[in-house]
């Protein structure tokens, strides 16, 4: 009869216990990152009136007769079930969606609690914390490096306040732009002013006519052989000549004494130009010709000594039509009539070649800015290789230098870069320069550019599409103070600064165990490690089956609270049925006692 008076206590003690824990789990319903535990019930051990006996003859095996001793609670399961992610207008505030638990510190580091509960801050001090004041755990940005390293060791995350960074000079420009290799383009310059003195001079550079353009945008696109025939008419027999274009410099050094009716090759605007000048000379002595800055060929008689009458048309050998219309239509405008001493001049239509300009901004070591200008400008392409030239000049502002020849130690001229057949970068020759802004910082700075890996498509091309510049980049900024932080799914703490510069200050620490419900809870929404939680592998979130972390968020309590007010119902209907088996016992009790009287 005692037997099931312990029974019914034991039930009413376990079910007590279960009571607190559902209490608890409903007082805890808006609790953030808090995990729901259950109560688990077990049997206690039962007593053995008759042993089971196994079946002997023509008798069958009996069970045995065991009478239960009660209930217990043997064990609390903590359920890490992911919480629902509700959205914050706090970019501190973080959730974690999968597993995982942020690792906080009260000593520095010397111990370690773990929490799902991001509601975190930044203290007066600048360290990263908790409601209880508890330190976030994770790693900081090396101040070598510039990079947060998240192989080393946690330590207290602590960003301070009013915190700078200084200016980071360029060391690399990288530039991503087609210069077209097309026969119509809209990005041209007129060729280089050429004087009738002898040689060149200052400022005076000859060009490939071959890969020139005319005043339109396109391309004369003269193929060996190609040229026009002039005649210069100073009233004695007219003194004409052939000239044809050659890619070949040997030919035109081969060229023989004007006038004759031998062709005279040009290769270059010079070639052109003293060629027309040594024609012009011998009908009329001290007329002149020039390429002024516009890019046009002019024919001045104004100290002429006879009266010049200037004729051009095509050539044609009589077998193979070698006229190119293009370029005879270019010069046609200068045919007329010049009288001596005439100040009229008589000129031909410009000669253009492509170009294409970039600029960008690089910085110093004390975060000035200088703006540094690629003028690309197309020279020459090699029919026998198919490789495609364009010439480059590179300029900063002066007082900067960059290695160019006195005066102008500001342009950086000789840049070549190659094509090869694709439009794929062949090659370029100046890797660099040596930037000394001349204003107080570091001088020699080294800046590399950078046009793309040679073979590839990457970096500059030339296409048969319009030049432009799709991306220009540099990796210079001046100093900036820190305007804002936000962090990543990694865990990043992202620092936005005043010269519209980004970059990770730290990142958050994360703990993986292999069995969560080991862990004991410490209050204050934190666990501590225990024998059966194993030891916590920390790393970054999203890696090795940790789960990411999202900002301006946090992870609601899994309490189902529908859930949680039904196992209320159970647990009150148990601890009911458990105290009427106690006042049934005690009625057979006085039923027992009562036979004595």
């Amino acid at each position: 009869m005692l037997k099931s008076l312990y029974s019914g206590v034991s039930g009413l003690q376990s079910h007590q216990i279960a009571m607190d824990v559902e209490s608890n789990n409903i007082a805890n319903v808006n609790t953030i990152g808090y995990k729901y535990s259950r109560a688990n019930f077990s049997d206690l051990l039962a007593q053995t009136n008759q042993i089971a006996t196994a079946p002997q003859g023509a008798l069958g095996g009996k069970n045995a007769v065991q009478v239960g001793l009660g209930t217990t609670v043997s064990s609390m399961t903590r359920i890490f079930s992911q919480g629902s992610i509700q959205n914050t207008d706090k970019n501190t505030d973080v959730a974690i969606q999968g597993d995982g638990f942020f690792v906080v510190s009260s000593d520095g580091g010397s111990t370690y609690k773990y929490s799902r509960s991001g509601d975190f801050k930044f203290d007066g001090a600048g360290n990263f914390v908790d409601n209880n004041g508890f330190i976030v755990q994770g790693w900081l940005r090396d101040k070598d490096t510039g990079l947060v390293d998240a192989t080393a060791p946690i330590a207290n995350i602590k960003i301070p306040p009013g915190l700078t960074t200084p200016a980071n000079a360029s060391t690399q420009v990288v530039v991503k732009a087609n210069l077209s290799s097309s026969e119509t383009v809209t990005q041209y310059g007129p060729t280089y002013a050429l004087d009738s003195t002898a040689g060149l001079g200052g400022g005076e550079k000859a060009e490939d006519v071959g890969v020139m353009f005319n005043a339109s945008g396109q391309a004369f696109q003269l193929t060996p052989g190609q040229g026009i025939s002039v005649s210069f008419d100073g009233g004695t027999t007219p003194t004409a000549r052939e000239f044809r274009y050659t890619n070949d410099a040997t030919v035109v050094a081969a060229n023989v004494a004007l006038p004759t009716t031998t062709p005279y090759y040009f290769q270059t605007t010079e070639d052109l130009r003293a060629g027309l000048q040594a024609l012009a000379t011998d009908a009329s002595s001290g007329s002149t010709v020039i390429i002024n800055d516009q890019g046009k060929l002019n024919v001045s008689n104004e100290f002429g000594t006879a009266a010049l009458t200037i004729a051009v048309s095509g050539i044609d050998d009589g077998v193979t039509t070698i006229d190119n219309t293009r370029f005879t239509a270019n010069f046609a405008t200068m045919a007329g009539s010049l009288s001596i001493g005439s100040t009229s001049l008589k000129q031909a239509q410009a000669m253009n070649a492509a170009t294409h300009s970039a600029s960008i901004d690089v910085y110093d070591s004390l975060g000035s800015k200088h703006t540094v200008k690629m003028d690309f400008r197309k020279q020459y392409v090699n029919t026998s290789t198919n490789i495609a030239e364009w010439g480059y000049t590179i300029t900063v502002p002066v007082p900067g230098t960059i290695g160019g020849l006195t005066p102008h130690e500001n342009i950086l001229e000789g840049g070549i870069v190659q094509f090869d057949s694709n439009g794929a970068l062949a090659g370029y020759n100046i890797p660099g320069i040596d930037f000394s802004p001349n204003n107080g910082a570091a001088g020699n700075q080294a800046v590399n550019l950078n046009f793309g890996t040679i073979g590839g498509f990457d970096g500059i091309t030339s296409f048969d599409n319009p030049s432009g510049t799709s991306g220009i980049s540099q990796d210079g900024f001046p100093g900036g103070d820190l305007v804002g932080i936000r962090i990543d799914q990694s865990g990043t703490l992202v620092g936005s600064f005043s010269n519209g510069r980004s970059f990770g200050l730290a990142q958050i620490g994360m703990a993986k165990f292999s069995n969560n419900e080991g862990l004991v809870s410490d209050g204050g929404n934190v666990y501590l490690q225990s024998a059966n939680s194993g030891d916590p592998i920390i790393g970054t979130a999203a890696t090795a089956g940790r789960g990411f972390m999202q900002s301006s968020a946090l992870e609601a309590s899994n309490v189902d609270l529908s859930k949680s007010l039904t196992q209320l119902i159970i647990i009150q209907r148990g601890y009911q049925a458990n105290a009427k088996t106690i006042t049934t016992s005690d009625t057979l009790l006085e039923t027992l006692l009562g036979i004595k009287r």
